[in-house]
């Protein structure tokens, strides 16, 4: 695996990750932007893959109780583990090399206050297959689906805890349907747009375990404005501590 360090938000955090396989992307910093973790609260990335999430989530809640990540691809989970070391994390966070789908054999039912996740974002046969085995686990639902991710999410949660997610903006009918049906209820969406007038790429969700009906849709994010500069909220999600998404 040939890797390169790269700085994430500004310098503020530095990252080895694979040059060909799963890497740090905008979707990335948006979500961890997006969540809010409270002080005390128990924090589980799922598909952390080198730790990106985890260590923004780390850097920006200092006051979380504890952060960890689930990983599949044993080689992410040593990167994630190096990552947190270098940036002075490790006693902040941890990572475990498992199947999301056998979550029970890692961690207790309802012990977790948030479960954050980028799941794969396409189905199998609805694209091409990455080249790269990595790649394709990462971004494609080889190892495990949207429904997998949203019932490990249920089981993970204590009842009125919350899952902050980002996923496909034209994939958001089949997300919301999943997630009701889970008993994960949709409560704060924001629709992510490359600029004004172009049609959203992602959508960032938040959703209560038992919660009752109710949904609160957040105004545009927009990456750069007409003058193709990028946006305040832009800026401020990449900040060390930015909630621009908030």
């Amino acid at each position: 695996m040939t890797l390169s360090r790269d700085d994430i938000v500004r310098g503020a955090l530095c990252m080895w990750q694979p040059r060909e396989g799963p890497r740090v992307m905008v979707d990335t910093v948006l979500l961890s932007a997006f969540a809010h973790i409270r002080k005390g609260e128990k924090v589980l990335e799922l598909g952390s893959a080198t730790g990106a999430v985890t260590l923004l989530l780390a850097l920006r809640f200092p006051e979380a109780a504890r952060i960890s990540g689930v990983e599949i691809q044993p080689d992410l989970v040593e990167l994630a583990k190096r990552n947190a070391a270098e940036n002075g994390l490790s006693g902040r966070v941890s990572y475990v090399c498992g199947d999301l789908r056998n979550i029970a054999d890692f961690y207790p039912p309802e012990t977790m206050d948030v479960v954050v996740t980028n799941p794969p974002y396409h189905e199998i046969g609805r694209n091409r297959r990455s080249a790269a085995e990595s790649s394709a686990t990462a971004r494609q639902e080889v190892c495990c689906s949207l429904e997998d991710v949203l019932r490990c999410s249920k089981r993970l949660l204590r009842n009125k805890g919350r899952l902050y997610m980002v996923f496909l903006a034209d994939r958001t009918a089949e997300l919301f349907s999943a997630l009701s049906g889970m008993r994960l209820e949709p409560k704060r969406i924001r629709f992510v747009h490359h600029r004004p007038g172009a049609f959203a790429s992602v959508v960032l969700v938040e959703a209560v375990r038992a919660a009752g009906k109710g949904l609160f849709v957040e105004p545009p994010f927009f990456l750069y404005g007409e003058n193709g500069e990028e946006t305040d909220d832009m800026k401020n999600a990449y900040a060390p501590g930015g909630s621009g998404c908030r």
